[in-house]
């Protein structure tokens, strides 16, 4: 094949996987859609978070409040969605761009490469940016998981305030130090959780929006409606919740616990007192949580940039 053809067929090929598929969003698109799907799903589905949250504690559902005042911590939860989200969106969005810009070739919507070798299969790309995305989220949503995890169970009257002042009152007596390492107790465990949950549910919902464009026929570069979002997402959250219930279960006892405690002597101590069924306590309303989550989460998310992406 002659070299003008050649380059005839690979720019065709380029134009035609390019529209196939959805335009990049821009940082400051993905940081007000991040914003707004955090805080919406945040606020929605807070009572099943409180009731899972004391399902797995070790003192147990009725002495951690049981079915009353399933709004405590709601203060911590508002303050930390928003940043938490955008900060996870901007991140996996730009990481995303990053790989698919490295792509010595294009790739078709299923992920096949053309023109080139040495490209991360699309999967894997979605994987790593969902991870690094987590990663960021992590340095915001910990702390704001800390405090708002002792109110619901219970502790410092049930209020983030009171649990927030409770750790910032241990600067006095043991500086700083200890004050950083209460607000991050758990960060090793919630990343250990949230990094294989988001591994599984990004590339899913990534695959199935593919799905949904190639059915549809979306070949003018637009992406699926926020209600298709919805669906997927849902799909895609409660497989991950399932799979990953044990670690949710290991980060709550690790965040509750009443002194710091590594990840390995909870596993260990659960093990041998309590077997296999503690590791899966709250798998029901998690499950159930995370599905309606990740319904309005990503059909929140899609539905803010589609709209973004409609303004001239």
């Amino acid at each position: 094949m002659s070299s003008s053809s050649s380059s005839s067929s690979s720019s065709s090929s380029s134009s035609s996987s390019s529209s196939s598929s959805a335009p990049p969003p821009s940082f400051q698109m993905a940081l007000l859609a991040g914003a707004l799907a955090g805080t919406t799903v945040d606020l929605s589905l807070f009572p099943l978070d409180t009731l899972k949250t004391r399902l797995q504690s070790s003192a147990g559902f009725f002495p951690s409040g049981g079915f009353s005042g399933i709004y405590r911590g709601i203060g911590s939860a508002v303050v930390g969605s928003a940043p938490g989200a955008a900060f996870f969106f901007c991140t996996y969005e730009a990481t995303k761009a990053f790989l698919n810009s490295k792509r010595p070739g294009q790739q078709r919507e299923g992920g096949e490469e053309e023109g080139g070798q040495g490209a991360l299969p699309e999967a894997v790309t979605h994987m790593f940016a969902a991870s690094m995305g987590e990663v960021a989220a992590c340095a915001v949503r910990v702390p704001t998981e800390v405090v708002k995890q002792r109110a619901q169970a219970g502790l410092h009257g049930g209020k983030s305030g009171a649990a927030l002042r409770a750790i910032l009152s241990q600067y006095q007596t043991n500086g700083l130090t200890t004050v950083w390492r209460e607000l991050y107790r758990g960060w090793g465990i919630t990343v250990f959780r949230e990094v294989p949950f988001t591994m599984i549910q990004f590339p899913l919902w990534e695959a199935m929006k593919a799905w949904g464009r190639r059915r549809r026929g979306h070949n003018d570069g637009s992406d699926v409606s926020g209600v298709e979002s919805a669906l997927y997402g849902s799909i895609a959250g409660g497989v991950s919740a399932a799979a990953t219930t044990p670690l949710d279960v290991l980060k709550t006892r690790v965040m509750l616990s009443q002194k710091r405690v590594s990840v390995s002597d909870v596993l260990g101590k659960m093990v041998k007192e309590e077997g296999v069924r503690p590791f899966f306590a709250g798998i029901a309303p998690r499950v159930t949580w995370i599905s309606i989550g990740g319904a309005i989460f990503l059909g929140s998310y899609q539905w803010a940039m589609n709209t973004m992406m409609s303004i001239p």
